[in-house]
């Protein structure tokens, strides 16, 4: 659905962008990674054709930004960090706006207003006026508005930007139905957290440089980051942590009060070795448990935090 190649953006003797290849496929949530500077936005935006390349090319849908751009423009939905609100107007009014500029006229446009208000739970503000809306509607209203064409592809820069942690979560929850809609999404955000668990895909950018780009597990493999698992065993829980300290495949170990942690090296195949090294020295266990890897490490791991 998205495809980048040596996609490179230079103002005067800065380089923004530098040969970017990314790949994202139809139905993805794509997460986009990258400290201030980076790139995030220069790459979202010429994506939704608002700025040329210097070089490279860009494809959405099979069609060229730049060549293509006119044709591009009806299948996204682009979502800017920060964007102003019509004064004077009602959330109704302002959908409505929109909707009309895209073409949609009489009860279709009606239609799908009040679909979109529905589906952002925008329905019960319809009549507020746009300004009087707190920062989490405002951002909501704004998502509406990428929707109301019905886009294959949504360009979300920062959508959680400035949310309280319910409105985030109100946020994710929405992505979520909206993927479910068919959408292919690319979302840059700085919650690495919420970008774990919210996206098919992730892609961490530094200094123009697409540095690692997959899963939350194929980003902690490649950043070497080994796995964590938590273990309980029915008794003499410190020599049993003693032991696995010793094993070749395990970098540490962590003692709790009823548990421990063991965090296994990034060449380990997988973690079947703890339960049968265990169960083989005698001891029986009643806890084994996977501890998802934390984003923000591999984060930390992987960029120097460096800016264009």
């Amino acid at each position: 659905m998205i495809r980048t190649v040596n996609l490179t953006k230079r103002y005067r003797d800065l380089t923004a962008l530098r040969n970017l290849n990314l790949e994202i496929q139809d139905g993805e949530i794509f997460g986009y990674i990258g400290p201030n500077g980076a790139g995030k936005t220069t790459t979202l935006k010429i994506l939704a054709t608002l700025l040329a390349p210097t070089s490279g090319t860009a494809f959405v849908a099979g069609f060229e930004v730049g060549k293509d751009s006119q044709k591009i423009r009806p299948l996204i939905g682009y979502m800017p960090d920060s964007f102003g609100v019509y004064e004077d107007m009602t959330v109704e009014e302002y959908l409505t706006f929109f909707a009309a500029a895209y073409g949609l006229t009489g009860d279709r446009r009606k239609r799908i207003v009040g679909d979109i208000l529905d589906l952002t739970d925008l329905a019960g503000k319809r009549q507020a006026m746009v300004e009087s809306l707190s920062r989490g509607m405002q951002q909501r209203l704004g998502l509406a508005r990428t929707l109301v064409h019905d886009p294959k592809v949504l360009i979300l820069d920062e959508p959680a930007s400035g949310l309280d942690p319910r409105a985030r979560i109100e946020m994710r929850v929405l992505l979520k139905e909206i993927k479910r809609m068919g959408k292919t999404i690319i979302i840059s955000s700085h919650i690495l957290s919420e970008l774990g668990e919210l996206c098919d895909v992730l892609g961490i950018i530094e200094k123009g440089e697409l540095l690692f780009s997959g899963t939350s597990k194929d980003l902690a493999r490649r950043a070497a980051i080994g796995g964590s698992i938590e273990v309980a065993v029915a008794d003499r829980l410190k020599e049993a942590a003693d032991l696995m300290r010793a094993h070749p495949l395990v970098q540490g170990v962590v003692l709790e009060d009823t548990h421990f942690h063991v965090t296994i090296k990034a060449e380990a195949p997988d973690l079947t070795f703890i339960p049968e090294y265990l169960l083989g020295n005698g001891y029986r266990l009643t806890l084994l448990r996977e501890e998802e890897v934390k984003l923000e490490d591999v984060f930390m791991r992987v960029t120097k935090g460096i800016v264009s």
